[in-house]
């Protein structure tokens, strides 16, 4: 539900983007983007550190691109969002020597740290990998495939790469521990 809660301004920001321009989109968007923080506030009572950065690179890179006039502004919100997860989970894990997945995850899922290690590292690169096409895609593509890219492409990605995380978590998973 939180899931598709977040998707839900995605959707409006694309729909109001192709019926009249990247700016009322941007609109929408930010007040989409609203909507469903409050939404989330009140049913869960709480708000994700994740959903606020999200929330407030919205605000701020939404603010800025109205203010500006400069639609790629906006663009590069995604890029930076992709490059501060990368570098969230790199330097939590190689400087700080903490997994952050695994302090995420790690009270509902046992698994080995060399587990943690390769499930964390495929998400950096993962991360890179998407901050990297952001900005090509934001410099070397058309608009419309940049949007399509952004609303659609990505968050496929990002759920195949959720897929395929929960697939090997499951294989990999401590079996003793439900035994016990």
């Amino acid at each position: 539900m939180k899931q598709l809660l977040n998707f839900i301004p995605l959707v409006i920001f694309f729909i109001f983007l192709t019926m009249y321009d990247v700016f009322v989109g941007v609109q929408a968007l930010m007040i989409a983007a609203t909507v469903s923080f409050l939404i989330v506030l009140i049913i869960y009572r709480k708000i994700d550190k994740i959903e606020l950065i999200s929330y407030l690179m919205v605000m701020v890179f939404g603010g800025f691109t109205l203010y500006t006039r400069e639609p790629n502004v906006i663009k590069w919100k995604v890029t930076i969002i992709n490059f501060l997860f990368a570098s969230g989970l790199l330097i939590s894990q190689y400087g700080f020597k903490k997994n952050l997945l695994q302090k995420l995850l790690g009270k509902e899922i046992q698994l080995d740290s060399v587990i943690w290690n390769r499930l964390n590292i495929l998400w950096i690169a993962f991360f890179m990998t998407c901050g990297v096409f952001s900005l090509g895609a934001t410099y070397y593509t058309t608009d419309d495939f940049f949007w399509i890219f952004k609303v659609f492409i990505l968050p496929g990605a990002s759920l195949l790469l959720s897929l395929i995380s929960g697939i090997y978590i499951y294989k990999n998973m401590d079996k003793d521990i439900d035994n016990k």
